[in-house]
């Protein structure tokens, strides 16, 4: 015969509430088709006061070329907008100027590369960043039309060429937004691994959890690349995700996020 197994520390109802809250959320976002649930992320973040920029950005950025055109077409027929609108709408001046096209140009997705074009377009970012001049049209250009592969091989001779990634060079310290959001539109389009990673230990390791990026990274790269995300977290952190992850979260919320990485405990 069964019998209840009642815990040594039995949690008040307030936070049995709250855990399940959590664990509802994370739930009904993972049920959701990846491109309606992009979609709506991204409409949760025109209506967001802080770090509204930076998920418009994720998506752009991380997303390839056919998922952004199916999330854009999610949105379209959800809101009965398009996402371009949205994004002009709820942005201005240089983040403009960078997320409108960032989520309205289709990339192209094959492997091929221009040597000579990557050359000469790793010459021309050095000469912006090195003038400072961050919002140029042709910077913003490379950074918003170019394959993913150009771009890898653009920033690959800069690395060469001038000794430094370009990530150095576009004053890491700087908490001007513009610039933030530049360097991560940097990140998610050549090496999103290394984004996701950074956006995990940084809402792991705060003071008090940011379960929405937990909750947001965790749910949209489950059936992607989670699994190469955990191994670069763990590179870079020398804790497994799964650990950290248990040590930072509880309840059925931690069971589900567990799940995703495929511990059942």
């Amino acid at each position: 015969m069964a019998s209840l197994k009642i815990p040594a520390q039995i949690p008040s109802p307030s936070d049995d509430s709250e855990q399940l809250r959590k664990a509802f959320q994370a739930v009904l976002l993972f049920t959701l088709d990846p491109a309606e649930r992009d979609a709506f992320l991204a409409n949760q973040a025109t209506k967001m006061l802080t770090s509204s920029n930076s998920i418009l950005t994720e998506i752009a950025s991380t997303r390839s070329s056919h998922d952004l055109l199916k999330a854009k077409q999610a949105y379209h027929d959800r809101f009965k907008k398009s996402l371009e609108e949205d994004v002009a709408h709820h942005t201005s001046g240089d983040i403009r100027r960078l997320l409108v096209p960032l989520v309205g140009i289709l990339r192209y997705e094959g492997d091929e590369v221009n040597m000579t074009l990557a050359k000469s377009e790793a010459k021309v970012l050095h000469e912006k960043i090195a003038g400072k001049a961050y919002n140029d049209d042709d910077l913003i250009r490379i950074v918003t039309t170019r394959s993913k592969a150009q771009l890898n091989a653009t920033l690959n001779h800069y690395n060469n060429e001038f000794g430094n990634v370009i990530d150095k060079d576009l004053e890491t310290g700087s908490e001007d937004e513009y610039l933030k959001l530049l360097r991560a539109a940097i990140k998610g389009l050549t090496y999103p691994e290394k984004y996701f990673e950074e956006l995990l230990r940084l809402a792991i390791n705060k003071m008090g959890t940011d379960e929405n990026a937990l909750t947001r990274v965790m749910t949209t790269r489950a059936e992607v690349d989670l699994q190469r995300i955990a191994e670069e977290y763990q590179k870079r952190n020398s804790v497994p995700l799964d650990r950290a992850i248990d040590n930072d979260t509880s309840g059925d919320y931690q069971k589900f996020l567990l799940g995703l990485l495929g511990r059942d405990e």
